[in-house]
């Protein structure tokens, strides 16, 4: 992970949803090749930006990653992404190493906080998550259900709404990884393509 990404004190892992370092408690993800854990963190809704991911047919080197959030971000706001940059200099309750969530990062936004009670998508890749914890398996029509957390279920005033969302992982020159609030699809998306961001920010477990 980046180096702004903080070391935890020894503490309670947090409940999911609960409010922790600037947002909401969302899930553990783990390093593939530190194997370090870390606590992902979710903003409140009125932080969500929108924007392009960046340009059509440009590769950026160093964002990949799947679970690197903050150094895909800093890739991203280097080679001009506007929506990147305006992540980057957020300050939320005194923090200020916010990022786009990476690929599996977002999906644990997904499966803790889905606001809605319909179907998942399950035709495709959608829920195969190898570096959280535990491990996310391949969605089905009733797996996840609605958040238990109140706040994000649909109509309350944290939910996400029934969008497209960036990831800051890059599929390719051409698109970057997105999910779709509405049913958990996880796809590709043209990279000048306007969607929202939830920002996320970090912290080392161990």
């Amino acid at each position: 992970m980046s180096v702004a990404a903080q070391a935890v004190p020894a503490i309670a892992i947090p409940e999911i949803g609960q409010p922790f370092g600037g947002g909401f408690f969302s899930g553990i993800t783990r390093d593939p090749e530190t194997g370090k854990r870390y606590l992902n963190i979710t903003a409140g809704a009125e932080h969500e930006l929108v924007g392009a991911w960046g340009k059509y047919g440009e590769k950026i080197e160093g964002a990949s990653s799947f679970t690197d959030s903050r150094a895909n971000t800093e890739a991203m706001a280097a080679a001009g992404s506007e929506l990147a940059q305006k992540v980057l200099a957020l300050n939320i309750g005194g923090f200020t190493d916010w990022a786009i969530p990476a690929r599996d990062v977002q999906e644990l936004q997904y499966r803790h906080f889905k606001p809605s009670t319909e179907a998942n998508w399950e035709y495709s890749r959608s829920g195969d998550n190898p570096n959280s914890e535990p491990v996310g398996l391949l969605y089905s029509e009733e797996s996840p259900t609605q958040t238990s957390v109140e706040a994000f279920r649909e109509d309350g005033p944290e939910a996400f709404q029934a969008r497209a969302y960036w990831s800051s992982s890059q599929r390719s020159a051409y698109g970057a990884f997105y999910m779709t609030f509405g049913d958990g699809h996880q796809g590709g998306n043209g990279k000048g393509g306007e969607l929202r961001v939830r920002p996320v920010r970090s912290q080392l477990i161990d």
